[in-house]
């Protein structure tokens, strides 16, 4: 069975034009006919988005299941990682991940999920790393340590993505190929994406790596003037298949 899954780091749904719409998030999301969705930089009860629960505002507007995880949480205003999805889904852990950052808005977490898809199980994780390099090796250790990847009912097939603030070719990015793989290295054209930032983008930020009983199809950076306008990240769309 095909299906799709979108990485996007929606800025809090800030577009390029500093107004706040969830709407416009939903309608990037509709667009893509994604099945599941991992979004970070998603706010909950903020004053800059208007107090809005977003995740439930974006997954209401498409019908679709969702759960979120407050990376880090600030005077009860919280901003973290979502994942969104039409199919059947299950939380199975939502967590912190290591930093030695005395800032708090640099707090960061990840969301692991198992989706059923056509009677299979895939386990996905969504994560957002930070901007330090130390922090970022270290989460991803983390990542890779016995309660996430390692944990026993982490098994595959498995889906890792989201915004890992690392390019191709990094140190975190080749931590990661160890275990598993970018979604673009069975494809013919290889060269990464870039999505950030979508006035100019310059960098690929935003990564899906799989173990290898996840056929991949089609790889897309989906850039649309209405993507360029929503957020200060372009969405990675993937097209997979588990059979």
């Amino acid at each position: 069975m095909h299906f799709r899954l979108l990485t996007y780091n929606v800025h809090g749904c800030r577009g390029r034009d500093r107004r706040v719409s969830t709407t416009r998030i939903a309608e990037v999301i509709a667009s893509t006919s994604a099945d599941v969705v991992a979004l970070q930089e998603v706010d909950l009860h903020r004053k800059r988005s208007a107090y809005q629960d977003q995740a439930e505002v974006i997954a209401a507007r498409l019908s679709m299941d969702f759960h979120f995880h407050p990376a880090w949480n600030l005077a009860g205003e919280q901003l973290g990682d979502a994942v969104l999805s039409r199919l059947p889904m299950h939380l199975i852990r939502a967590g912190a991940l290591p930093s030695s950052s005395r800032w708090k808005r640099e707090r960061r977490g990840a969301l692991w999920v198992r989706v059923e898809i056509d009677g299979q199980a895939l386990q996905v994780i969504n994560t957002h790393l930070g901007l330090n390099s130390r922090n970022r090796l270290a989460q991803t250790e983390a990542l890779f340590g016995p309660e996430w990847l390692g944990h026993p009912q982490c098994r595959p097939p498995l889906a890792l993505c989201g915004d890992f603030n690392a390019r191709p070719g990094s140190r975190v990015h080749r931590r990661v190929l160890e275990q598993l793989r970018d979604v673009h290295a069975g494809l013919r054209v290889r060269r990464h994406r870039r999505t950030f930032p979508t006035r100019y983008p310059v960098a690929s930020l935003d990564h899906v790596f799989l173990t290898p009983e996840v056929g991949v199809y089609h790889v897309e950076v989906v850039r649309t003037p209405l993507t360029r306008a929503a957020s200060d990240h372009y969405p990675l769309l993937v097209e997979l298949d588990l059979t």
